[in-house]
């Protein structure tokens, strides 16, 4: 591999936006690859094996476009299939990591609220993470049916979003969760929603700066960091429809964006 290879990226459809803008805000000078695999969302209530079948092809996806390192920017998918794609291939996997760290330095009430979707709650990668670092407070653990689906419907703020994220959130905070974690990538374009319902008072985190760290680090350790006095590129695929998504992703990357069809899964390579 060469430094001047890219970097490739992939979630069950937008939410990865989030960790793609992270990265590129921390690695200006990359090139990166995006796919939303908008055609096969949510991956929240699909068995694991169809997760770990949809991580596969789009791993293969990237590294036969050179990429020289793959971040799996969705938390459900990590919990499936990181250390199956870690165990496949030679280039470094960067995966999710809910911030509970985080949260527990900042809790005041030791009481922390998760808002993910079912699959990564029962994940072993997240139990693991709760039994290594959540002997320090009381986690109260929400799956959010639904969110995924509005957030790639493009309603961020809408009347029902709204609602539907008060159905998740109120309990929490009944029960004294002063911090608020985000275990999904689309939730992050949930924060303004969440800071209203919950008041100033209650911390929301994700996770998108640190995975963009941890990017940088592998990259420096093994040499592989792009030349800084170049400018970086993006490229985008979906698996749904590029016609009907290429708003919503111009909207949420903030900029011209030229949304590719990703081929079939039969044809990757």
């Amino acid at each position: 591999m060469t430094s001047d290879q890219p970097i490739g990226v992939f979630d069950s459809g937008v939410g990865g936006l989030t960790v793609l803008k992270e990265i590129r805000r921390e690695l200006p000078a990359e090139d990166l690859l995006y796919i939303a695999d908008s055609g096969y969302a949510p991956y929240g209530d699909k068995p694991l094996e169809a997760i770990e079948a949809r991580a596969l092809v789009l791993t293969e996806f990237l590294i036969a476009r050179g990429a020289k390192a793959v971040v799996v920017a969705c938390n459900t998918a990590t919990g499936a299939a990181a250390r199956l794609l870690r165990a496949r291939y030679p280039v470094p996997i960067i995966a999710m990591e809910p911030a509970v760290k985080p949260a527990l330095g900042l809790t005041r009430s030791g009481v922390i609220g998760v808002l993910a979707t079912r699959a990564t709650l029962a994940s072993p990668s997240f139990s693991l993470l709760l039994e290594r670092l959540g002997a320090g407070a009381r986690f109260l653990l929400q799956p959010c049916p639904g969110l995924v689906e509005r957030v790639e419907a493009g309603d961020l703020d809408g009347e029902s979003t709204r609602a539907l994220v008060a159905d998740y959130l109120n309990p929490l905070l009944a029960r004294g969760a002063d911090t608020v974690v985000l275990g999904c990538t689309h939730y992050p374009y949930l924060t303004p929603v969440i800071l209203d319902l919950a008041g100033p008072a209650v911390a929301v985190l994700d996770s998108g700066a640190a995975v963009a760290r941890q990017v940088r680090h592998r990259l420096a350790s093994v040499g592989l960091l792009a030349d800084p006095g170049r400018t970086g590129t993006e490229r985008f695929w979906t698996s749904g429809c590029p016609v009907a998504g290429h708003g919503l992703v111009t909207r949420l990357w903030g900029g011209p964006v030229a949304l590719e069809s990703l081929p079939d899964g039969s044809s990757v390579g």
